[in-house]
Protein backbone atom coordinates (compact mmCIF):
# COMPACT_ATOMS: atom_id res chain seq x y z
CA UNK A 1 0.00 0.00 0.00
CA UNK A 2 1.57 3.00 -1.37
CA UNK A 3 1.77 6.44 1.45
CA UNK A 4 -0.76 8.66 0.19
CA UNK A 5 -0.92 12.28 0.88
CA UNK A 6 -2.92 15.79 0.62
CA UNK A 7 -2.11 15.56 -3.61
CA UNK A 8 -3.70 11.63 -3.71
CA UNK A 9 -6.91 12.01 -5.87
CA UNK A 10 -10.05 10.82 -4.11
CA UNK A 11 -11.29 9.34 -6.85
CA UNK A 12 -9.02 6.34 -6.30
CA UNK A 13 -9.10 5.70 -2.79
CA UNK A 14 -11.57 2.62 -3.04
CA UNK A 15 -11.34 0.29 -5.91
CA UNK A 16 -14.21 1.80 -8.72
CA UNK A 17 -16.85 -0.08 -10.30
CA UNK A 18 -17.00 -1.84 -13.71
CA UNK A 19 -18.81 -0.40 -16.69
CA UNK A 20 -21.97 -1.74 -17.64
CA UNK A 21 -21.94 -2.80 -20.71
CA UNK A 22 -24.11 -0.93 -22.31
CA UNK A 23 -21.18 1.96 -21.74
CA UNK A 24 -18.47 -0.24 -23.30
CA UNK A 25 -17.55 0.35 -27.07
CA UNK A 26 -16.98 -2.65 -29.07
CA UNK A 27 -14.09 -2.87 -31.63
CA UNK A 28 -13.20 -5.94 -34.11
CA UNK A 29 -10.05 -6.04 -35.95
CA UNK A 30 -8.67 -8.94 -38.62
CA UNK A 31 -5.17 -8.82 -40.38
CA UNK A 32 -7.45 -10.70 -43.02
CA UNK A 33 -8.46 -8.77 -45.81
CA UNK A 34 -10.81 -11.27 -47.58
CA UNK A 35 -13.87 -11.29 -46.02
CA UNK A 36 -15.76 -14.57 -45.07
CA UNK A 37 -19.02 -15.97 -44.73
CA UNK A 38 -19.84 -16.56 -40.88
CA UNK A 39 -20.33 -20.11 -39.44
CA UNK A 40 -23.15 -20.28 -37.43
CA UNK A 41 -21.82 -21.11 -33.87
CA UNK A 42 -20.87 -20.01 -30.37
CA UNK A 43 -17.19 -17.93 -30.15
CA UNK A 44 -16.15 -20.57 -27.73
CA UNK A 45 -15.33 -22.47 -30.58
CA UNK A 46 -12.56 -19.68 -31.50
CA UNK A 47 -9.55 -21.48 -29.42
CA UNK A 48 -7.74 -18.31 -27.26
CA UNK A 49 -4.62 -18.43 -28.07
CA UNK A 50 -3.07 -14.96 -26.45
CA UNK A 51 -3.79 -13.03 -23.49
CA UNK A 52 -6.65 -11.22 -21.08
CA UNK A 53 -5.84 -8.23 -19.26
CA UNK A 54 -7.87 -6.09 -17.16
CA UNK A 55 -7.30 -2.36 -15.62
CA UNK A 56 -8.52 -2.03 -11.97
CA UNK A 57 -9.65 1.78 -12.18
CA UNK A 58 -12.41 4.58 -12.35
CA UNK A 59 -15.47 2.88 -14.72
CA UNK A 60 -13.96 4.82 -17.64
CA UNK A 61 -10.64 3.43 -17.62
CA UNK A 62 -11.74 -0.14 -18.00
CA UNK A 63 -10.28 -2.54 -20.41
CA UNK A 64 -10.66 -5.79 -21.51
CA UNK A 65 -8.64 -7.57 -24.07
CA UNK A 66 -9.16 -11.14 -25.54
CA UNK A 67 -7.29 -11.95 -28.58
CA UNK A 68 -8.92 -15.36 -30.50
CA UNK A 69 -7.48 -17.08 -33.41
CA UNK A 70 -9.31 -18.92 -35.93
CA UNK A 71 -7.80 -20.63 -39.10
CA UNK A 72 -4.29 -19.08 -38.54
CA UNK A 73 -5.97 -15.59 -38.41
CA UNK A 74 -5.31 -13.56 -35.21
CA UNK A 75 -8.69 -11.99 -34.50
CA UNK A 76 -8.82 -9.30 -31.76
CA UNK A 77 -12.29 -8.21 -29.80
CA UNK A 78 -11.61 -4.57 -27.71
CA UNK A 79 -13.99 -3.24 -25.21
CA UNK A 80 -12.62 -0.08 -23.93
CA UNK A 81 -14.43 3.45 -23.09
CA UNK A 82 -11.22 5.88 -23.61
CA UNK A 83 -8.33 5.88 -26.19
CA UNK A 84 -6.48 1.76 -26.50
CA UNK A 85 -4.54 1.41 -28.97
CA UNK A 86 -2.46 -2.21 -29.97
CA UNK A 87 0.42 -2.10 -31.55
CA UNK A 88 3.49 -4.31 -33.32
CA UNK A 89 4.48 -7.17 -31.13
CA UNK A 90 1.65 -6.99 -28.12
CA UNK A 91 3.17 -3.36 -26.81
CA UNK A 92 -0.78 -1.97 -25.77
CA UNK A 93 -1.18 1.40 -24.74
CA UNK A 94 -4.73 3.23 -23.46
CA UNK A 95 -4.98 6.64 -22.41
CA UNK A 96 -5.82 7.19 -18.80
CA UNK A 97 -6.12 10.71 -16.73
CA UNK A 98 -4.59 12.70 -18.98
CA UNK A 99 -1.69 10.02 -19.49
CA UNK A 100 -0.54 7.25 -21.94
CA UNK A 101 0.25 3.68 -20.47
CA UNK A 102 2.34 1.85 -22.03
CA UNK A 103 2.97 -2.52 -21.25
CA UNK A 104 3.38 -5.39 -23.11
CA UNK A 105 0.83 -8.33 -23.65
CA UNK A 106 3.27 -10.61 -24.89
CA UNK A 107 3.87 -12.78 -21.47
CA UNK A 108 0.04 -12.88 -19.73
CA UNK A 109 1.78 -15.46 -17.46
CA UNK A 110 4.76 -13.81 -16.00
CA UNK A 111 4.35 -11.54 -13.07
CA UNK A 112 3.72 -7.88 -13.53
CA UNK A 113 6.23 -5.15 -14.46
CA UNK A 114 7.13 -3.44 -10.65
CA UNK A 115 9.15 -0.84 -12.79
CA UNK A 116 7.60 2.67 -13.75
CA UNK A 117 9.13 4.82 -16.33
CA UNK A 118 7.62 7.99 -16.91
CA UNK A 119 8.72 9.84 -19.80
CA UNK A 120 8.43 13.27 -20.16
CA UNK A 121 7.97 15.93 -23.17
CA UNK A 122 9.53 19.14 -23.83
CA UNK A 123 8.11 22.98 -24.79
CA UNK A 124 4.86 22.93 -27.19
CA UNK A 125 5.88 19.02 -27.06
CA UNK A 126 3.22 16.29 -26.42
CA UNK A 127 3.66 11.98 -25.62
CA UNK A 128 3.44 11.45 -28.95
CA UNK A 129 7.15 12.13 -29.09
CA UNK A 130 8.15 9.24 -26.93
CA UNK A 131 6.39 7.18 -28.53
CA UNK A 132 9.31 5.50 -30.83
CA UNK A 133 11.48 5.38 -27.40
CA UNK A 134 8.47 3.71 -25.24
CA UNK A 135 7.48 0.94 -27.64
CA UNK A 136 11.49 0.22 -27.95
CA UNK A 137 11.66 0.10 -24.21
CA UNK A 138 8.42 -2.11 -23.74
CA UNK A 139 9.91 -4.80 -26.97
CA UNK A 140 13.24 -5.33 -24.59
CA UNK A 141 12.10 -4.90 -20.94
CA UNK A 142 8.50 -6.14 -21.73
CA UNK A 143 8.31 -8.17 -18.61
CA UNK A 144 10.17 -5.54 -16.24
CA UNK A 145 8.63 -2.03 -17.05
CA UNK A 146 5.18 0.01 -17.51
CA UNK A 147 6.33 3.14 -19.70
CA UNK A 148 3.99 6.39 -18.58
CA UNK A 149 4.30 8.64 -21.04
CA UNK A 150 3.00 11.89 -19.62
CA UNK A 151 -0.06 14.10 -21.22
CA UNK A 152 -0.21 16.51 -18.52
CA UNK A 153 1.66 19.18 -20.20
CA UNK A 154 1.08 19.29 -23.98
CA UNK A 155 1.23 22.02 -26.31
CA UNK A 156 0.65 25.58 -24.83
CA UNK A 157 0.30 23.80 -21.37
CA UNK A 158 3.80 24.03 -21.60
CA UNK A 159 4.17 27.55 -21.16
CA UNK A 160 2.82 27.73 -18.01
CA UNK A 161 6.23 27.46 -15.86
CA UNK A 162 8.83 24.61 -14.79
CA UNK A 163 6.77 24.61 -11.43
CA UNK A 164 2.78 24.62 -12.55
CA UNK A 165 3.90 21.45 -14.94
CA UNK A 166 6.28 20.18 -12.55
CA UNK A 167 3.07 19.84 -10.07
CA UNK A 168 0.86 18.63 -12.88
CA UNK A 169 3.33 15.93 -13.78
CA UNK A 170 3.98 15.13 -9.80
CA UNK A 171 -0.28 14.49 -9.76
CA UNK A 172 -0.08 12.33 -12.74
CA UNK A 173 2.55 10.11 -11.09
CA UNK A 174 0.72 9.84 -7.77
CA UNK A 175 -2.43 8.75 -9.96
CA UNK A 176 -0.37 6.24 -11.58
CA UNK A 177 1.32 5.13 -8.65
CA UNK A 178 -1.79 4.41 -6.88
CA UNK A 179 -3.77 2.53 -9.74
CA UNK A 180 -0.70 -0.12 -10.06
CA UNK A 181 0.19 -1.08 -6.29
CA UNK A 182 2.60 -3.69 -7.41
CA UNK A 183 5.00 -1.11 -8.86
CA UNK A 184 8.31 -1.26 -6.77
CA UNK A 185 10.89 1.20 -8.86
CA UNK A 186 10.67 4.36 -10.76
CA UNK A 187 12.49 6.14 -13.05
CA UNK A 188 12.43 9.21 -15.28
CA UNK A 189 13.79 9.92 -19.04
CA UNK A 190 12.93 13.54 -19.82
CA UNK A 191 13.37 15.72 -23.31
CA UNK A 192 14.60 19.82 -23.31
CA UNK A 193 12.31 21.71 -20.72
CA UNK A 194 10.99 18.48 -19.05
CA UNK A 195 14.29 17.58 -17.74
CA UNK A 196 13.24 20.29 -15.47
CA UNK A 197 10.05 19.75 -14.99
CA UNK A 198 10.93 16.46 -13.84
CA UNK A 199 13.36 17.59 -11.68
CA UNK A 200 10.68 19.46 -9.74
CA UNK A 201 8.61 16.89 -10.00
CA UNK A 202 10.73 14.68 -7.94
CA UNK A 203 11.73 17.45 -5.69
CA UNK A 204 7.68 17.75 -4.75
CA UNK A 205 7.06 13.36 -4.58
CA UNK A 206 10.37 12.64 -2.41
CA UNK A 207 9.48 11.09 0.48
CA UNK A 208 12.63 10.71 3.35
CA UNK A 209 14.68 8.07 4.57
CA UNK A 210 13.17 5.99 7.18
CA UNK A 211 16.23 6.11 9.07
CA UNK A 212 19.65 7.86 8.85
CA UNK A 213 22.71 5.69 7.78
CA UNK A 214 25.87 5.48 10.93
CA UNK A 215 28.93 3.57 10.57
CA UNK A 216 27.70 1.24 14.11
CA UNK A 217 24.27 0.56 12.18
CA UNK A 218 25.63 0.51 8.69
CA UNK A 219 25.33 -3.85 8.50
CA UNK A 220 21.93 -4.25 10.21
CA UNK A 221 19.63 -1.02 8.51
CA UNK A 222 18.49 -2.55 4.92
CA UNK A 223 18.95 -0.03 2.14
CA UNK A 224 15.57 0.99 2.11
CA UNK A 225 15.51 2.58 5.04
CA UNK A 226 18.52 4.89 4.49
CA UNK A 227 17.87 5.78 0.97
CA UNK A 228 14.77 8.28 0.23
CA UNK A 229 11.85 7.23 -1.95
CA UNK A 230 9.83 8.79 -4.90
CA UNK A 231 6.48 8.38 -3.35
CA UNK A 232 7.12 4.96 -1.95
CA UNK A 233 8.90 3.92 -5.02
CA UNK A 234 13.11 2.96 -5.15
CA UNK A 235 14.38 5.66 -7.72
CA UNK A 236 16.49 3.87 -10.45
CA UNK A 237 17.31 6.10 -13.06
CA UNK A 238 17.02 9.73 -14.02
CA UNK A 239 17.58 10.49 -17.16
CA UNK A 240 17.51 13.94 -19.28
CA UNK A 241 18.22 14.52 -23.19
CA UNK A 242 19.22 17.65 -24.64
CA UNK A 243 17.77 19.65 -20.92
CA UNK A 244 18.82 23.15 -20.60
CA UNK A 245 20.04 22.49 -16.73
CA UNK A 246 21.83 25.40 -16.22
CA UNK A 247 19.22 27.41 -18.34
CA UNK A 248 19.61 29.31 -21.36
CA UNK A 249 20.55 32.87 -20.72
CA UNK A 250 24.35 32.12 -20.99
CA UNK A 251 26.86 32.81 -23.85
CA UNK A 252 25.91 30.00 -26.76
CA UNK A 253 23.75 28.30 -24.14
CA UNK A 254 21.00 28.89 -27.05
CA UNK A 255 22.91 28.42 -30.08
CA UNK A 256 20.83 29.94 -32.65
CA UNK A 257 21.52 33.60 -31.25
CA UNK A 258 25.29 32.81 -32.40
CA UNK A 259 26.69 33.94 -29.34
CA UNK A 260 25.95 37.38 -29.83
CA UNK A 261 25.39 39.37 -26.79
CA UNK A 262 22.76 41.86 -28.09
CA UNK A 263 20.99 39.25 -29.43
CA UNK A 264 21.18 37.34 -26.23
CA UNK A 265 20.34 40.25 -23.86
CA UNK A 266 17.86 40.26 -26.18
CA UNK A 267 16.43 37.12 -25.38
CA UNK A 268 16.47 37.78 -22.21
CA UNK A 269 13.93 41.11 -22.33
CA UNK A 270 11.55 39.57 -24.55
CA UNK A 271 11.89 35.68 -24.23
CA UNK A 272 8.41 35.91 -21.86
CA UNK A 273 6.26 37.32 -24.87
CA UNK A 274 6.49 34.03 -26.77
CA UNK A 275 7.34 31.38 -24.08
CA UNK A 276 5.16 33.32 -21.26
CA UNK A 277 6.28 31.97 -17.55
CA UNK A 278 8.57 28.87 -19.06
CA UNK A 279 10.42 31.74 -21.34
CA UNK A 280 11.62 33.53 -17.53
CA UNK A 281 12.20 30.48 -16.32
CA UNK A 282 14.46 29.45 -18.46
CA UNK A 283 16.57 32.73 -19.27
CA UNK A 284 15.91 33.12 -14.92
CA UNK A 285 14.23 36.16 -15.01
CA UNK A 286 11.52 35.41 -12.91
CA UNK A 287 10.91 37.21 -9.44
CA UNK A 288 7.87 35.67 -8.20
CA UNK A 289 7.09 37.17 -4.63
CA UNK A 290 10.58 38.47 -4.43
CA UNK A 291 12.30 35.05 -4.82
CA UNK A 292 15.46 34.38 -6.79
CA UNK A 293 15.08 32.34 -10.29
CA UNK A 294 13.26 29.35 -10.24
CA UNK A 295 16.26 27.15 -11.08
CA UNK A 296 18.50 28.54 -8.40
CA UNK A 297 16.30 27.13 -6.09
CA UNK A 298 16.32 23.88 -7.25
CA UNK A 299 19.76 23.30 -6.33
CA UNK A 300 19.07 22.76 -2.77
CA UNK A 301 15.88 22.00 -1.08
CA UNK A 302 13.40 24.14 -0.36
CA UNK A 303 11.08 23.71 2.40
CA UNK A 304 8.53 20.43 1.33
CA UNK A 305 10.15 20.77 -2.17
CA UNK A 306 13.45 18.20 -1.65
CA UNK A 307 14.82 19.32 -4.89
CA UNK A 308 18.46 17.82 -4.41
CA UNK A 309 17.49 15.40 -2.46
CA UNK A 310 15.51 13.32 -4.02
CA UNK A 311 18.04 13.86 -6.95
CA UNK A 312 20.27 12.18 -4.98
CA UNK A 313 17.91 9.51 -4.16
CA UNK A 314 18.65 7.72 -7.79
CA UNK A 315 21.40 5.47 -8.27
CA UNK A 316 21.96 6.32 -12.16
CA UNK A 317 21.95 10.86 -12.97
CA UNK A 318 22.32 10.31 -17.02
CA UNK A 319 22.65 13.42 -19.16
CA UNK A 320 22.71 13.26 -23.01
CA UNK A 321 23.44 16.17 -24.53
CA UNK A 322 23.91 16.93 -28.38
CA UNK A 323 27.89 18.38 -28.40
CA UNK A 324 26.51 20.27 -31.44
CA UNK A 325 23.64 21.19 -34.45
CA UNK A 326 21.40 21.79 -31.50
CA UNK A 327 20.17 24.93 -32.04
CA UNK A 328 17.45 25.34 -29.11
CA UNK A 329 19.53 23.11 -25.92
CA UNK A 330 23.58 24.08 -25.97
CA UNK A 331 25.98 21.23 -25.14
CA UNK A 332 27.16 23.21 -21.89
CA UNK A 333 23.86 23.62 -20.45
CA UNK A 334 22.48 19.89 -21.29
CA UNK A 335 25.61 18.36 -20.38
CA UNK A 336 25.96 20.06 -17.16
CA UNK A 337 29.59 21.60 -17.72
CA UNK A 338 31.83 24.40 -17.45
CA UNK A 339 32.85 25.76 -20.55
CA UNK A 340 36.73 24.62 -19.68
CA UNK A 341 35.32 21.20 -19.24
CA UNK A 342 33.95 20.68 -22.83
CA UNK A 343 35.64 17.15 -23.95
CA UNK A 344 37.41 17.06 -27.15
CA UNK A 345 36.17 14.12 -29.41
CA UNK A 346 36.34 12.81 -33.00
CA UNK A 347 33.95 9.98 -34.27
CA UNK A 348 31.77 7.47 -32.89
CA UNK A 349 33.29 4.77 -30.14
CA UNK A 350 31.52 2.21 -31.20
CA UNK A 351 29.58 0.68 -34.37
CA UNK A 352 26.84 -0.13 -32.26
CA UNK A 353 26.36 3.53 -30.86
CA UNK A 354 27.12 5.24 -33.87
CA UNK A 355 26.37 8.39 -32.83
CA UNK A 356 27.77 8.80 -29.44
CA UNK A 357 30.86 10.84 -29.12
CA UNK A 358 31.70 10.39 -25.63
CA UNK A 359 31.34 9.37 -22.23
CA UNK A 360 32.12 10.13 -19.05
CA UNK A 361 30.89 9.64 -15.18
CA UNK A 362 31.85 11.82 -12.55
CA UNK A 363 31.86 12.13 -9.00
CA UNK A 364 30.50 14.50 -6.89
CA UNK A 365 32.17 17.76 -6.27
CA UNK A 366 33.22 18.83 -2.79
CA UNK A 367 31.61 22.00 -1.54
CA UNK A 368 35.49 23.28 -1.30
CA UNK A 369 36.24 22.61 -4.86
CA UNK A 370 33.50 24.89 -6.21
CA UNK A 371 34.97 28.27 -5.77
CA UNK A 372 38.13 26.92 -8.01
CA UNK A 373 36.34 27.42 -11.10
CA UNK A 374 36.45 31.23 -11.46
CA UNK A 375 37.49 32.19 -15.13
CA UNK A 376 35.52 29.81 -16.95
CA UNK A 377 33.56 31.66 -19.47
CA UNK A 378 30.18 31.79 -17.85
CA UNK A 379 28.72 34.22 -14.99
CA UNK A 380 27.94 33.96 -11.09
CA UNK A 381 24.84 32.53 -11.54
CA UNK A 382 25.70 29.96 -13.89
CA UNK A 383 28.72 29.07 -11.80
CA UNK A 384 26.73 28.64 -8.96
CA UNK A 385 24.50 25.99 -10.76
CA UNK A 386 27.22 24.06 -12.19
CA UNK A 387 28.37 23.91 -8.85
CA UNK A 388 25.17 23.07 -6.60
CA UNK A 389 24.09 20.08 -9.72
CA UNK A 390 27.43 18.52 -9.76
CA UNK A 391 27.76 17.85 -6.22
CA UNK A 392 25.85 15.01 -6.99
CA UNK A 393 27.51 12.18 -9.69
CA UNK A 394 26.24 12.06 -13.03
CA UNK A 395 26.66 10.26 -16.39
CA UNK A 396 27.09 12.05 -19.29
CA UNK A 397 26.93 10.97 -22.60
CA UNK A 398 27.73 13.12 -25.52
CA UNK A 399 25.74 12.61 -29.28
CA UNK A 400 26.84 14.28 -32.52
CA UNK A 401 24.59 13.99 -35.90
CA UNK A 402 27.07 15.81 -38.02
CA UNK A 403 26.84 12.99 -40.67
CA UNK A 404 22.99 12.81 -40.79
CA UNK A 405 20.69 14.27 -42.74
CA UNK A 406 18.71 15.66 -40.06
CA UNK A 407 21.81 17.10 -38.23
CA UNK A 408 19.94 20.55 -38.09
CA UNK A 409 16.93 18.94 -36.32
CA UNK A 410 19.45 17.19 -33.56
CA UNK A 411 17.08 18.40 -30.97
CA UNK A 412 14.39 16.51 -31.91
CA UNK A 413 17.10 13.52 -33.77
CA UNK A 414 18.49 12.38 -30.15
CA UNK A 415 14.99 11.90 -28.81
CA UNK A 416 13.58 10.42 -32.26
CA UNK A 417 10.62 12.61 -31.92
CA UNK A 418 9.07 11.33 -35.69
CA UNK A 419 10.05 7.93 -36.18
CA UNK A 420 9.72 8.39 -39.89
CA UNK A 421 12.33 11.47 -39.74
CA UNK A 422 14.01 11.36 -36.68
CA UNK A 423 15.24 7.43 -37.09
CA UNK A 424 18.48 8.74 -37.23
CA UNK A 425 18.37 9.01 -33.24
CA UNK A 426 17.60 5.25 -32.69
CA UNK A 427 20.94 4.16 -31.55
CA UNK A 428 20.81 6.82 -28.77
CA UNK A 429 17.81 4.86 -27.81
CA UNK A 430 19.11 1.36 -27.28
CA UNK A 431 22.53 3.44 -25.46
CA UNK A 432 19.28 4.20 -22.89
CA UNK A 433 18.06 0.85 -22.80
CA UNK A 434 21.14 -1.22 -22.95
CA UNK A 435 22.25 0.78 -19.59
CA UNK A 436 18.98 1.21 -18.44
CA UNK A 437 18.93 -0.03 -14.59
CA UNK A 438 16.29 -2.39 -13.88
Amino acid sequence: MHESNGYQNSSFTSPPAKPTPEKLFFSYFSRNKKKKKKKKGSPSRNRLVSFFHSFSGPPSLFCSLIAFKRNRTPFLFLFWEGGFEMGENGVCSVVVNGGRDVWSSSNPSSSPADHLVVMVNGIMGSATDWKFAADQFINTLSDKVIVQCSERNVSKLTLDGVDVMGQRLAEEVMEVINRRPELRKISFISHSVGGLVARYTIGRLYRPPKRKLTDEASETICDEDTRGTIYGLEAMNFITVATPHLGSRGNKQVPFLFGVPALEKAACLVIHWIFRRTGKHLFLTDNDDGKSPLLQRMIKDCGDLYFMSALGAFRRRVAYANAEYDHIVGWRTASIRRHCELPKWEDSLCEKYPHIVHEEQSKGEDNTQMSSHGDNGSDSLEEELVSGLTRLSWERVDVSFQKCRQRFAAHSVIQVKDASMHSEGADVIQHMIDHFLI
